[in-house]
Order: C-alpha cells, then sequence, then structure tokens
C-alpha cells in the first residue's frame, strides 16, 4: 500500500498551509504550463489520481467536463475536497493507486500532480491507466524531477565564486529516499528521467511534451524566490497519449 502520509497530523498540517493549498491551481506556478498541455475536456470524462483538495477536480468540471473522479489514498484530503464545494460532475473516492483497478477504456483524460513519484509500481500503475483510456485518451502528469529528488544534504552548497549549486547524490541509484518533509520520514520513489520515460514507452503510451520546468521571467519577478527553480529543475512534466 501506498505511504499514506497525507493523513498524519502533522504533515497534513504542514500541508494545509502550503501556497498552493491555501490557494489552489493559480498558486502553482506551473499550472499555466500543465493547462496547456491538457487537452479540451468539454464533455469529456476525466480521472484526477491523487486528488488532494480537488482542485483540479473542481477546475474541469467548470470546464465542461461530463464526469470527473478524484481518487486519494488520504481520508483527509478527500474531506478536504468535499467540504471545498459540490459540483454535480464530480465524484471522490478512496484507492490505493498501488492496487488500481479502473473499468477498460473508460476515460478521455487522466491527470495526475504530484503523486507518481510516491509510487512503487509505477509500471504496473502505468498500465493500470493505459487499459482505462479510451483509444486517444491523454495522461498528463507532473512528479518532482529526479534531480530534485536526489540531493546531498545539507541542500544548496555555495561555490567559490558564490553561485549557488544543487548537489546531487547517486542520481542512478534508483528506489526510496526518505526525507523530512513537513513531517519526518516522508518515502518517495527515485527513478531516473530515462527510466520514468521508457516506462511509459514501454506501457505502450506515445510521448507527445516533456518539460522541464522553470519560472518564466515574469513570474521571477511577482516571486523571486522561484529563481532557486532555474539552478535546478524541480518538476517534471509530461504528456503523453493512447494510441
Amino acid at each position: 500500500m501506498t505511504q499514506n502520509i497525507y493523513d498524519n497530523d502533522a504533515f497534513f498540517t504542514g500541508y494545509s498551509q502550503l501556497p498552493r493549498s491555501i490557494g489552489g491551481l493559480d498558486s502553482a506556478p506551473e499550472w499555466p504550463a500543465l493547462r496547456a498541455m491538457l487537452p479540451d475536456v468539454q464533455g469529456k470524462q476525466v480521472l484526477d489520481l491523487g486528488c488532494g483538495y480537488g482542485w483540479f477536480c473542481r477546475w474541469a468540471a467548470q470546464a465542461g467536463a461530463a464526469r470527473v473522479l478524484g481518487v486519494d489514498v488520504s481520508e483527509k484530503m478527500l474531506a478536504q475536497a468535499r467540504g471545498m464545494g459540490n459540483h454535480a460532475a464530480v465524484e471522490y473516492a478512496r484507492l490505493d493507486l498501488e492496487q488500481l483497478a479502473l473499468p477498460p477504456a473508460s476515460y478521455d483524460l487522466i491527470y495526475s500532480s504530484l503523486t507518481f513519484h510516491y509510487i512503487e509500481g509505477f509500471a504496473t500503475l502505468l498500465a493500470a491507466i493505459r487499459q482505462s483510456l479510451k483509444p486517444g485518451g491523454k495522461l498528463v502528469f507532473s512528479i518532482e524531477h529526479p534531480i530534485f529528488m536526489a540531493p546531498r544534504q545539507p541542500g544548496w552548497l555555495t561555490d567559490a565564486q558564490g553561485r549557488k549549486r544543487w548537489p546531487v547524490d547517486s542520481y542512478q541509484q534508483q528506489g526510496p529516499r526518505v526525507s523530512d518533509w513537513l513531517a519526518p520520514g516522508v518515502i518517495k520513489q527515485h527513478r531516473t528521467i530515462g527510466t520514468t520515460l521508457n516506462a511509459l514507452i514501454h506501457a505502450g503510451f506515445q510521448l507527445e511534451h516533456v518539460e522541464e520546468w522553470g519560472p518564466t521571467d515574469e513570474q521571477v519577478a511577482q516571486q523571486p524566490a522561484l529563481a532557486e527553480e532555474r539552478e535546478r529543475p524541480m518538476l517534471l512534466l509530461v504528456g503523453c497519449g493512447r494510441p
């Protein structure tokens, strides 16, 4: 079973204070890039894996999706999503993505934000996703960039010229990485970019867009702290389709 760290009280409290938890999609700086990768959802069947507070579910419903199912392993997340507003097209369900079973050829779009890097059985999950997509359906997701997931402690270093450097630790060593982010003992699954993209190809997806996300000049001007994301990529965005 996926580690359900989001139902940890300390973790959930810390997560609830993040800007993207408070402000939703518009407070996630990568959202414009992700949104540009999405197909038209008007009249479509949409699935959000790791839906959290349900921000994307509500956006898709407001954009005209016929039905949106948001799933998450966390009861606290789902309770928050349900409490933030009802929409006739949106449903929520508690599911473990490590054991995902979905009806075949049911969805036009499957979306996931910052969830897949928690999943150990990535190939198994991709097989379940592919069979549940209709022919021509799309998978669009974001994960923590593998470079960001493999830091050498204590994090940023400064070289002799005063430049910040992000030291990478055992990038080729794949598997679980444990960090103390919002709460002790958070487990994420480190995979190289090659492993991630090859898993999609082997699962039968056609890669359409891959982006090592970085902020725009305008975003840095508005939020100077985002300048750090130009020193090393924090997020990897991927769009692909089922032929």
